[in-house]
């Protein structure tokens, strides 16, 4: 379970660890869309219903109103988190594909009553996975079976998910892929498969006005 809860880690520090190396193409040729991978696009409208599902999640979790206004200020770069954590999700599937890893239903109802049985139950499981990882409710299970394919894919490269060659074979996962985000959320950086902002003082402003539109 120690190894479960590190992958689950690894995978979220991603998001605020990564440094840029590599600047991923504009979207224009993409209207609509967040991100464009695989020739599949996720588009705004995906993405901001996966938003408001984490921001329902947290309401109902914390009705204090001064308590939610200090997660939502925690929180404040939750869309691009979550686009970061959608397009991971693509990536590592590939990266797993190519690597001839499957995931069953089983192995996830496995690993979930594990943990349920460390936080004392489906509620508590619930609450630590949106705390931690901004994950609701509702995609636990999808996001369980991501952890699974990282452990997975870790295992066959001999490595773990801290490890370079963990992340190489997602880098190349990412190459395949063809990830192109939509310049307002930043760029995708090829080489550590993760989100990086731009340097632009509008992208800020425009994601900060977002977040207060999905509250």
């Amino acid at each position: 379970m120690h190894r479960r809860r590190r992958t689950a880690l690894v995978l979220s520090a991603a998001i605020a660890t990564a440094a840029p190396l590599l600047a991923a193409c504009g979207s224009d040729a993409h209207p609509g869309a967040a991100a464009v991978v695989g020739g599949q696009r996720i588009t705004v409208a995906q993405l901001e219903n996966r938003v408001n599902e984490v921001r329902k999640a947290q309401r109902a979790a914390v009705p204090d109103e001064t308590q939610y206004q200090q997660v939502l200020s925690s929180t404040s770069s939750l869309t691009r988190d979550t686009l970061h954590n959608m397009v991971l999700d693509r990536v590592l599937h590939r990266a797993a594909q190519d690597g001839g890893i499957t995931v069953t239903r089983k192995e996830v109802l496995q690993m979930r009553g594990g943990l349920e049985q460390q936080a004392g139950g489906t509620k508590g499981l619930e609450t630590a996975w949106l705390q931690k990882y901004g994950i609701a409710p509702a995609r636990l299970d999808d996001n369980l079976r991501l952890q699974l394919e990282a452990q997975k894919l870790a295992a066959k490269l001999g490595t773990d998910t801290t490890q370079p060659a963990f992340w190489k074979a997602l880098s190349k996962a990412s190459e395949e892929l063809h990830v192109d985000l939509n310049p307002r959320y930043g760029s995708w950086d090829v080489q550590k498969s993760s989100r990086v902002d731009a340097k632009t003082p509008w992208v800020r402003e425009v994601t900060a006005g977002e977040q207060q539109q999905t509250a």
